[in-house]
């Protein structure tokens, strides 16, 4: 059995529940691959900001760091970093030669597959420059249309899904109407069900990072 750590960057348990969940649909135990989520020691419930993601590194190479040195006996196949600013991947990757994924550079790796052009749908404001630099780091630009975010505070949308579903399906409609984007990718890892949700609303492709992410190892182990 392959165990894949999936790392939630930010203290809520059922954000990890439901990451690990979706992540199980393409790694599933049938196939000879068991997910585990995993929470950080420390930090706030929700990443809202470029100071908070910056933050929450450490916290994200400590979890890491103890799975990877095996302190509970599992031997761990891969690693998943699931926020969509990818704290910490390039560290993890300096210091470990297992497969390391992060959420943000997975979905815009299948959105823009092809040459597709991709626009990025989110709820939280204050991460808006660190996805437009991240894009910009990882190649991107050319084919990439921008943010459109939701309208309204991300923890209160957080705590209501259907009105964030709903707020996230206009930030959608925007990329695909004013933007002109051929796919898009719905920008964080807490947005993992309303991802889901969406999926098949729209004519182009909407991309769920935990899944993009899943695929990714997938292929890794592979």
């Amino acid at each position: 059995m392959a165990l894949v750590a999936l790392i939630n960057p930010n203290t809520d348990e059922a954000t990890t529940r439901m990451m690990a969940a979706i992540a199980r649909r393409t790694l599933c135990p049938r196939d000879g691959h068991e997910v585990r989520g995993v929470t950080v020691a420390a930090g706030p419930p929700m990443l809202v900001d470029e100071e908070l993601l910056r933050a929450s590194v450490p916290h994200v190479l400590d979890a890491a760091d103890r799975l990877l040195g095996g302190a509970d006996g599992a031997r761990v196949a891969a690693v998943v970093v699931g926020a969509f600013g990818d704290p910490g991947v390039e560290e993890l990757r300096a210091r470990t030669s297992v497969p390391v994924v992060g959420i943000a550079e997975a979905a815009l790796r299948a959105a823009g597959a092809g040459g597709r052009r991709f626009g990025i749908a989110t709820t939280t404001p204050g991460l808006a420059a660190a996805i437009d630099a991240r894009a910009a780091r990882l190649g991107w630009s050319r084919q990439y249309t921008g943010v459109r975010l939701t309208t309204g505070d991300p923890r209160w949308l957080a705590a209501d899904p259907a009105a964030m579903t709903d707020r996230l399906a206009e930030a959608v409609d925007l990329c695909v109407r004013r933007d002109r984007a051929e796919a898009v990718v719905i920008g964080g890892g807490p947005l993992g069900e309303a991802a889901e949700a969406l999926r098949h609303r729209f004519p182009v492709p909407v991309v769920g990072p935990i899944p993009a992410a899943a695929g990714e190892v997938l292929r890794l182990l592979r």
